[in-house]
């Protein structure tokens, strides 16, 4: 293999592990990011928070490889996916097999370097990853089991840093499984025509004519989640004045999506980084506030 060869090779692994497209690591990162610094009180240990990060890249990397193999047999009739790595022939099946079992054990690594329970939680955020992508054949929202999967750091990130899952973390999973609901009904207006036409669920189908409805609703149950959490931790005004940013992002992407129109649609789904990034400076004011003020 030249030099050459090899390039285009390191190409499409990039591609089918969507590193050029970095959304999805922000969206799995901020969860764990609000985790980390409330389980920290504010101090997170920073030898963690890398952990963390590397491992978010690593099996985010590796959920879009397993997701490009369970959806080989439909990605070539969707025009969105009709040119991934794998419909291309750029790499093999058994290359992407090899390349995401690599991703997970470089990723099951760094867990060990935690403690006990971390790593238990661990096999459960495996499974959860693993298998989301078949629910699009049967769950009529499949993106509800996307933010338990995209959910899961945050239990793993109490458990690393105090070594136990307060319930605390249940209503922090819940607000993420409702912003994921909302986000990537975003994302499946897009795709709705031709998951229509080779019979994958989601939610966008399941939603119809209230999906816009749906989305907003969402958010909303997202907020307010939020909130009953922020008043269990006793967090202070910082932290809701995020809340307030991450609700004017949230009312932007109405205007975006109210018109169906599918460029705009996937303008939300995109834009969804910065909800996550107003909840995280939230967080950040307060515990600034709490400290320096």
């Amino acid at each position: 293999m030249n030099l050459q060869q090899l390039n285009k090779k390191i190409n499409a692994y990039e591609r089918l592990m969507r590193l050029d497209k970095p959304i999805g690591i922000l969206l799995l990162l901020w969860p764990t990011l609000w985790a980390l610094l409330i389980a920290g009180n504010g101090k997170p240990d920073w030898i963690i928070v890398l952990i963390f990060i590397t491992g978010t890249v690593l099996m985010r990397s590796a959920g879009c490889v397993m997701n490009d193999l369970a959806d080989h047999p439909f990605d070539g009739l969707v025009e969105r996916t009709k040119h991934r790595p794998l419909i291309t022939n750029e790499v093999s099946k058994k290359e992407a097999y090899w390349l995401a079992a690599g991703l997970c054990l470089a990723a099951f690594g760094l867990v060990c370097l935690m403690n006990r329970l971390t790593i238990y939680i661990s096999f459960a955020a495996l499974f959860f990853a693993a298998t989301y992508p078949l629910t699009k054949r049967f769950l009529a929202i499949p993106q509800a089991y996307l933010g338990i999967a995209f959910g899961m750091g945050i239990p793993m990130a109490f458990a690393a840093t105090t070594g136990n899952v307060p319930t605390v973390v249940w209503l922090l999973m819940a607000a993420n499984i409702f912003w994921a609901i909302a986000y990537d009904t975003e994302y499946a207006m897009v795709d709705r025509d031709d998951d229509l036409k080779i019979g994958i669920m989601s939610s966008a189908i399941t939603f119809g004519r209230f999906d816009v409805l749906a989305v907003m609703l969402c958010y909303a149950a997202t907020l307010l989640l939020l909130v009953i959490a922020g008043q269990q931790l006793a967090l202070g005004y910082g932290f809701y004045g995020g809340l307030g940013v991450a609700a004017v992002v949230a009312i932007y992407h109405y205007r975006l999506i109210k018109a169906r129109e599918k460029s705009q649609c996937f303008k939300a789904f995109l834009h969804n980084n910065w909800f996550g990034f107003a909840v995280f400076v939230g967080l950040v004011a307060h515990y600034f506030t709490h400290y320096f003020m």
